[in-house]
């Protein structure tokens, strides 16, 4: 065990605990179901929140890191970690959780018990796979996440909620044996599943031990993985599972859906293909850009033409998720701080909106704009709260939507002026779609007579639109506080690709960017070094 304690540990089966406890309780005591649920939520929130002291500003590498042999043969290990990048998206996983379980304590009515246990293990699924440090775990975890999310959106969503669901299985599994087939790969090559020990060896001469690869088969093992999480984020053209999913799941599993779930695809390709593969990565970056570039203006029209709400907010995540992209394979430290910060807010921004809308249905049951229409008039507060987040997802300066397309589009531009000019139309294109649906949902004339009578936002919403508000605007405020913990983490990616590269970001006074660069591959090999003697 690595001095790091068992906080990684508490932070995946604390959930799981819940879940079991929940299974125990009756199935026809809801109220008391909820409040576990949300208790064991809640928890989980605040513990996730230690993770902050253990990360600190400037510094790279993994921290709270524990290691134990868990199957000898083939050699798998139970190895977590957690730096400045996967601890924000642990921390955004714990905080959409017991909003989502608040979000569900009057629309869920059937089968209550199943789905807070759904959710919880859901949780699970999503902070094993930002903490795993070994690939096998990774995967393992991967594919806990599945099942939670399909059953929530197969049983607990819409008209169409089974063929939704099994749209998702069908897409993410297509990804996953495909990830698989690259995991056993280099296994084979290597003889581990520990992620920093094939670092170490594929960043290492052939002459020293290390394991270089042709550039056909690094490039195929890119793919591999770039396949897997490009379906999850998703990119064009592989996104055509989300829409789907999104219309027909729970608000729960909407908000869970856009705010983490997709974050686990740009976290795939942050964590594996670029330190993995650089080779691959370089000469992939100009069509993984121009990908991502056509899914933000592709995702922003059709988001501009959709009759029904919440398939457009499904559209925006399309297009936002590109910029996130594009920001990482840009390969600089500015787009790739801005990226890391665009996952983030995008998980508050279009959460938010998921949670407005589904608050929408619960008084009219139906998405369609058209059924709507003058609502500020009889629900001025909900209506005052969806202009608050439609501003700080389409990127208005002051909110947490403008930070990280800003720094996306600064660094991207740094390294290639026309991918950032292209992009920026996005930018332009999402106040459109945004303020048009807005002004066709609350503002005119009332055409339908059950708006007249809609109440607006009971005690329970507007805590949770409360809370958003906040997040939204501290995030939009302070958002040094997340880019100073994220910018050595990123840059350690960008050295992995690029290692000639001058450093970019902040670093402590008295250290110099290559002395921590040296020091901190130093002591990832003497761990690789130690855990390959011992195995």
């Amino acid at each position: 065990m690595l001095p790091g304690g068992h906080l990684l540990s508490v932070l995946i089966f604390f959930p799981a605990v819940g879940a079991l406890a929940l299974l125990m309780l009756r199935g026809d005591d809801h109220k008391f179901i909820r409040i576990i649920a949300l208790i064991v939520a809640l928890a989980e929130f605040l513990f996730s929140l230690l993770m902050i002291r253990a990360v600190p500003v400037g510094a790279a590498g993994y921290h709270l890191e524990e290691y134990l042999k868990w199957i000898n043969q083939p050699p798998i290990n139970y190895h977590l970690g957690a730096d400045g990048i996967s601890a924000f998206l642990v921390i955004l996983t714990t905080f959409l959780t017991p909003i989502s379980v608040l979000a569900s304590w009057k629309s869920i009515e059937h089968r209550v018990k199943e789905f807070f246990v759904m959710l919880l293990m859901l949780e699970v699924g999503v902070v094993g796979v930002f903490l795993s440090l070994d690939l096998f775990l990774f995967f393992l975890f991967w594919e806990v996440m599945l099942i939670p999310m399909a059953f929530l959106i197969g049983i607990w969503g819409h008209e169409r909620r089974v063929y939704a669901a099994v749209k998702f299985v069908l897409y993410t599994m297509a990804g996953s044996i495909l990830m698989l087939v690259g995991i056993v790969w280099l296994y084979n090559a290597t003889g581990t599943f520990d992620l920093p020990a094939i670092q170490v060896l594929l960043h290492s001469p052939a002459s020293e031990g290390g394991l270089e690869l042709p550039p056909t088969t690094e490039m195929l093992l890119f793919l591999a993985f770039f396949l897997a999480f490009a379906i999850k984020v998703p990119l064009f053209p592989l996104h055509t599972w989300l829409p789907d999913a999104h219309v027909e799941a729970p608000t729960a599993g909407s908000v869970m859906l856009a705010g983490v779930l997709l974050k686990m695809g740009t976290y795939g390709m942050i964590r594996f293909c670029l330190p993995l593969f650089p080779e691959a990565s370089r000469r992939a970056a100009g069509w993984v850009a121009a990908l991502a570039i056509i899914g933000i203006i592709y995702g922003a029209l059709v988001a501009m033409v959709q009759p029904n709400l919440k398939k457009l907010v499904a559209y925006s995540s399309v297009s936002h998720l590109g910029f996130v992209v594009l920001g990482i394979f840009a390969f600089h430290n500015i787009s790739m701080q801005g990226a890391v910060y665009q996952m983030l807010a995008h998980g508050i921004s279009t959460g938010a909106l998921f949670l407005l809308v589904g608050m929408l249905y619960d008084r009219r049951h139906t998405f369609e704009i058209g059924e709507y229409g003058g609502l500020a008039t009889p629900m001025p507060k909900l209506s005052a709260f969806f202009l608050f987040v439609a501003l700080s997802s389409l990127g208005l300066p002051m909110l947490n939507g403008f930070v990280g397309e800003y720094l996306v589009l600064l660094g991207t531009y740094q390294r290639h002026w026309q991918w950032a000019s292209w992009a920026a139309l996005g930018v332009i294109l999402s106040a459109c779609y945004l303020l048009w649906s807005y002004q066709r949902v609350f503002f005119g004339e009332i055409t339908r007579e059950k708006n007249r009578t809609l109440p607006d936002a009971s005690a329970r919403e507007k805590w949770i639109l409360v809370t958003m508000a906040v997040v939204t605007l501290w995030m939009g405020i302070g958002s040094t506080f997340i880019t100073a913990r994220t910018a050595a983490a990123a840059q350690a990616v960008i050295d992995q690709v690029e290692p000639l590269r001058p450093y970019e970001a902040a670093t402590p006074s008295g250290a110099t960017p290559q002395a921590m660069l040296d020091s901190s591959k130093a002591a990832a090999k003497a761990i690789s070094s130690e855990r390959l003697g011992t195995r």
